[in-house]
Parts: structure tokens; C-alpha cells; sequence
């Protein structure tokens, strides 16, 4: 078997956010989750005491549970939906899978592959995972929390081309309506997508747009609110 199909069958490396980081997570949330099912009870005894307060039926009706069912009960209710939110904390997390035939990104149990032949070069742009084309288009743009050295090392191992930083940085120029020089089309998706970024909850539509515009050929980044934009290479 030749050295290239070696490099083939060589097995993926995984970078992800280690498992005990989730049980910790998950611990602290379960305790957080717990005090504050204790607090309820604390809260519910207090308010039974004043005539004013609000929703005395719901604080007499838990108050009303004997002890020690009605601490325990709470607590373990608490702790409950810590660990719940302690697996949602790990199935929101990232995972970077990268083999010399193909770097997969999972999230939220989906995955999204890219053939090696299509990734020209790898990086970390703040937060963010980038993946560039063979037209220095962006495959990808993915918030990441993974650490930036591990990354670097897995794409290298598997024969990528990792940077340190955006090398096409100094070619952003930031959008106003109506710039000049962009492809018919982007500068509609651009104002479209700068309204999307002002609402709240427009991430994903953002998303899409920016996969518009990215079959346009610009690729665009994002500071705060405002847009970054630049050409790919024809």
C-alpha cells in the first residue's frame, strides 16, 4: 500500500469538549438547580405570610406538602433540571472530526461533511471556525468554543493547511448601501441580511443569507451589528 493510501485509512481526529467537562456541568447545575428548588420552598413559606403577595393558592397548595417530601421533592426536581440542562449544554456543543479524506462538524446531532479536496485551508476567526474553498470561498463558518492549538494539530496531522488568522483580513471592506463593486444581487441580500442581524432571534435566517451571498461570491463577516465584506478569488 503506497504512503497516500496510508495517509487515506489513517483514523479521524476528534476534538471536542471532554466528557468529564459535561459531568461538571452537570454536577453544578444539578447543585444550582437543587438550591433553588430549596428556595422555592423558602419562598412559598414566606409568602403564605403576607396577604398581599401574589399567588397565595399555588404557595398554600405547596406549603402544604409534609416534610421532608416537600424539600426532597423540590430539591430532587431542581437537581433534575440541572443535569437536563447539562445534556442540552453537551448536545449544543461542537465537534470537529477530521480525516484525511473528509473534516465533519456535528452539532445538535447533525453533521455537516466536507471532502478534502473541496477544505483549501482551515482557521479560527475569534469564536468562530472557518473553512475556506479552492476560491477562498467560506464552506463554513461555525461558532466554536474548542481550543484553537488542538484544532491546528488535528487539521495538520491529516495533511490541512491550518492559519493562525484570517489571511484575507485586510481585504474586508465594510458594507453601506448601495457599495459599489459587489455582484448584482448582494447589495439587496446585504440590507436584507443587516435588518435580519438587528432583530432578535434572526440567527439563522442571517445563516441562510449568508449562504446567499456566498453563491453571489462575497463572503461576509459579522462586527457586532455591522457587515464585512469581500470578493472571492475567480
Amino acid at each position: 500500500m503506497s504512503k497516500q493510501q496510508n495517509s487515506r485509512t489513517e483514523a479521524p481526529v476528534v476534538v471536542a469538549e471532554p466528557a468529564w467537562a459535561f459531568v461538571l456541568i452537570g454536577g453544578v447545575f444539578a447543585l444550582v438547580g437543587a438550591g433553588i428548588g430549596l428556595g422555592i420552598k423558602f419562598l412559598a413559606e414566606w409568602f403564605v405570610t403576607l396577604p398581599w403577595a401574589p399567588m397565595q393558592g399555588p404557595a398554600e397548595l405547596l406549603t402544604s406538602i409534609p416534610e421532608p417530601g416537600l424539600s426532597l421533592g423540590l430539591a430532587a426536581l431542581g437537581a433534575l433540571l440541572g443535569l437536563v440542562a447539562g445534556a442540552l449544554a453537551r448536545h449544543d456543543a461542537l465537534s470537529v472530526s477530521v480525516s484525511p479524506a473528509q473534516v465533519a462538524l456535528e452539532r445538535k446531532g447533525k453533521s455537516r461533511e466536507f471532502e478534502r479536496e473541496t477544505v483549501t485551508l482551515a482557521f479560527r476567526d475569534g469564536k468562530q471556525l472557518i473553512l475556506l474553498g479552492r476560491r477562498t470561498e467560506e464552506l463554513v463558518r461555525e461558532a466554536c468554543d474548542l481550543n484553537a492549538q488542538a484544532l491546528a494539530d488535528a487539521f495538520t496531522s491529516r495533511g490541512y493547511t491550518w492559519a493562525d488568522s484570517d489571511p484575507y483580513q485586510d481585504e474586508y471592506r465594510r458594507w453601506v448601501p448601495d457599495t459599489p463593486g459587489l455582484p448584482e444581487g448582494a447589495n439587496a441580500v446585504l440590507k436584507a441580511r443587516s435588518q435580519t442581524l438587528a432583530k432578535k432571534g434572526g440567527s439563522e435566517e442571517a445563516r441562510e443569507l449568508r449562504e446567499e451571498l456566498s453563491r453571489l461570491g462575497v463572503v461576509v463577516r459579522d462586527n457586532e451589528k455591522r457587515q464585512f465584506w469581500r470578493l472571492v478569488q475567480r
